[in-house]
C-alpha cells in the first residue's frame, strides 16, 4: 500500500516536471525565433559592409593610380598590367594570392621597419623644381 502511494506521488511529480519542461521548451523556441529574426538582419548588414570595404579598397587603388600618373607623367595608369589584385614582390609583379602565400612573419616584420621619419622630395619634371 505504501509502495502504491509512493509510486503515485512519483508519477504526479514526473507529470508536473514534464508540464514545466514543455512550457520551458515553448519559451525557448520563441526566444530562439526572435534571436534568429534579429540576427538575420545582421547577416545582411555584414554582407553590405563587406561590399563597402571592398569598394573602398578599389577606390583607394584608383586614387593611387591617379596620383602616380600625376607625379610620374610617363606612367600610363590605364595599362592592363596595373591591377588591384597584383603586388610587387622581389622586383616582380605577381598576383595577390601568390604574394600573400609568400608572406611570412619574418618578412612582415622586416617590412614594418620602415623609416617613417624620412622626408620625400618630389621634383617637378617639367620645371626641375622641388
Amino acid at each position: 500500500m505504501e509502495e502504491k502511494k509512493r509510486l503515485g506521488t512519483w508519477k504526479v511529480r514526473c507529470l508536473e516536471s514534464e508540464k514545466k519542461l514543455k512550457g520551458r521548451i515553448v519559451d525557448l523556441e520563441a526566444d530562439y525565433d526572435g534571436l534568429k529574426e534579429k540576427n538575420g538582419g545582421l547577416d545582411l548588414e555584414l554582407e553590405d559592409l563587406k561590399g563597402c570595404i571592398i569598394q573602398e579598397h578599389i577606390n583607394g587603388f584608383q586614387k593611387d593610380l591617379r596620383q602616380a600618373t600625376f607625379f610620374y607623367k610617363d606612367i600610363d595608369a590605364s595599362d592592363a598590367r596595373f591591377g588591384v589584385n597584383k603586388d610587387v614582390v622581389d622586383g616582380e609583379v605577381v598576383s595577390e594570392a601568390r604574394s600573400s602565400l609568400e608572406e611570412t612573419p619574418a618578412n612582415m616584420a622586416e617590412e614594418s621597419n620602415a623609416n617613417i621619419d624620412e622626408v620625400v622630395v618630389v621634383e617637378d619634371a617639367d620645371e626641375g623644381k622641388t
